[in-house]
C-alpha cells in the first residue's frame, strides 16, 4: 500500500497531559507536511491549532476523555466548545458503565446529543474495547449505527489496550455500511497500519506512523 495513502487516514495524536505548544505546533507541521486526515489534540490548544493551521489541516480534539463518565450535558458542552473553537472533528468517550448496566437508550440518546452539539461535524465514538465483552461490541456497532455518528472507535490509548485485528474485523462485521470504522491504540508500524486498513478501518488513530516516515528520511518533495 502506498505509504501516501496511509498518512491520508492517520489521525496524528498528541493527547499527553503534559503537551506544550511547541510539541502541538510541531505535529500540526508534520500534519501539513504528510497530508494526514488530522491532528488529535487536547481541547485547550484547538483555537491556538486552527489559527495556526487554517484551512491546511483539520483539527480532531476529544471530549469525555478518557474515561466517559461526565455527564450528557457536559460532554454536549466539551462538543459546543470545540466546534466554537474550531474544531473539525470530535471523537468522544461513552459512558462504559451504562453499557455494563444495558442502559441502551441512554447510550443512544447520548451520542445522539452530542452529534446535534457537533453542528455538522464529524464525531467518533470511542468505544474502548478493551474493557467490553464480544456481546457488548456487537451491541455498540448496533448503538453507534442508530446514532448518526459517523464513526465508531476503538480505544482512548489511555486504558488497559489498543485496537486490535479482531475488534476491527469485528466492527466491519457489525457496523451499518454509512459508520466508519476508526483503529486507535497500539498502532507501532507500517505493516500494523496496512493491516488496520485492509481489515476495514478508514481512520488511524497514531502519533509513531509520521515518526516511522520521518525516520526514513523521505525526501521533502515526495509528499
Amino acid at each position: 500500500m502506498d505509504i501516501k495513502e496511509i498518512l491520508s487516514k492517520v489521525d496524528h495524536t498528541l493527547l499527553n497531559q503534559a503537551a506544550t505548544w511547541d510539541e502541538i505546533r510541531a505535529i500540526c507541521d508534520d500534519g501539513i507536511r504528510y497530508q494526514t486526515a488530522s491532528v488529535c489534540i487536547p481541547a485547550s490548544y484547538v483555537r491556538q491549532a486552527k489559527d495556526y493551521v487554517g484551512d491546511r489541516l483539520k483539527i480532531c480534539t476529544v471530549i469525555g476523555f478518557p474515561n466517559g463518565y461526565s455527564t450528557t450535558a457536559v460532554k454536549c458542552f466539551e462538543a459546543a466548545d470545540a466546534v466554537a473553537n474550531g474544531a473539525d472533528e470530535i471523537d468522544m468517550v461513552i459512558n462504559i458503565g451504562w453499557v455494563k448496566d444495558k442502559k441502551y437508550d441512554e447510550l443512544l440518546q447520548e451520542i445522539r446529543q452530542i452529534k446535534e452539539a457537533c453542528a455538522g461535524r464529524l464525531l467518533k465514538v470511542i468505544i474502548e474495547t478493551c474493557l467490553l465483552t464480544d456481546e457488548e461490541k456487537i451491541k455498540m456497532c448496533e448503538i453507534v449505527s442508530a446514532s448518526g455518528a459517523d464513526y465508531i472507535k476503538t480505544s482512548t490509548g489511555f486504558s488497559t489496550g489498543g485496537a486490535t485485528k479482531e475488534d476491527v474485523a469485528l466492527f466491519a462485521a457489525h457496523v451499518a455500511d454509512h459508520v466508519k470504522i476508526k483503529a486507535a491504540g497500539g498502532i507501532s508500524s507500517i505493516q500494523d497500519a496496512e493491516d488496520f486498513i485492509n481489515l476495514g478501518a478508514s481512520r488511524l488513530g497514531t502519533s509513531r506512523i509520521v515518526k516511522l516516515v520521518k525516520a526514513e528520511s523521505v525526501p521533502e518533495g515526495t509528499y
